[in-house]
């Protein structure tokens, strides 16, 4: 939204733990006149926030005439969910050396997701982590499903690392924090969590992201319950 925002968001989830910063710079929406993102000014944010901190960013790409300026700007470059069959940006992203965080499809199995990676690692990049981050079904209460068995089959089926987002799932700020704690322990390797100094404010987004003194707590519970499980976070 501005510099100082993201800036100071930054600082907060590092000394809470965060180890990477993602921020919306493109934000594909279904209303074509809902915010859109900040676009290449979002992206300088992003960058000078990185700078004052130290985190490296994730930001989702949206078209393969993008990936030039991805590669040279972006440490960990995003496929949203929509994108997660747009073959040609998949293929274009193959041929990079970055790390990509491939979101699931609204509505796709976990086949079909498995075998967008592959369109990744099929043109050399096997950089690929996989995200979690809620399916469409006829529930209609959460935003999406958060499809926790989806962790444990794809650990037997794949040897790429799954994160989950229980933020965009949820759509829910008050959710957001038990389904944090379960995919944890049932063996995510990694989690995306929205948090807004003043979500109230936000300009997307807000009914779901945390503040940051809630992420900083939740950040304790989540080390007690990965060491339960024999993992680290």
């Amino acid at each position: 939204e501005t510099q100082e925002q993201v800036t100071e968001i930054a600082k907060d989830v590092k000394a809470a733990g965060a180890t990477l910063m993602r921020g919306g710079a493109f934000k594909p929406r279904t209303s074509p006149y809902s915010f859109q993102g900040l676009k290449e000014k979002g992206l300088d944010f992003l960058k000078n926030a990185r700078a004052a901190t130290g985190l490296p960013i994730v930001t989702e790409i949206m078209s393969p005439y993008m990936v030039e300026r991805f590669v040279e700007d972006v440490d960990l470059i995003q496929v949203g969910a929509r994108n997660m069959q747009n073959f040609d940006l998949l293929k274009e992203l193959g041929k990079t050396n970055k790390p990509i965080l491939l979101k699931r499809g609204l509505a796709a199995t976990i086949e079909e997701w498995l075998m967008a990676a592959e369109y990744i690692m099929s043109e050399g990049n096997e950089n690929v982590i996989l995200c979690e981050r809620g399916i469409r079904t006829f529930e209609t209460y959460t935003r999406n499903t958060l499809d926790v068995s989806a962790i444990p089959a794809v650990k037997r089926l794949s040897h790429l690392p799954v994160v989950v987002d229980p933020s965009h799932a949820a759509g829910m700020w008050w959710m957001v924090e038990p389904l944090a704690k379960a995919a944890v322990a049932v063996g995510a390797d990694g989690l995306i969590i929205e948090v807004h100094n003043d979500p109230e404010a936000a300009w997307c987004d807000g009914a779901q992201s945390l503040k940051p003194d809630r992420f900083a707590k939740l950040m304790g519970d989540l080390r007690g319950i990965a060491n339960i499980v024999g993992r680290e976070l």
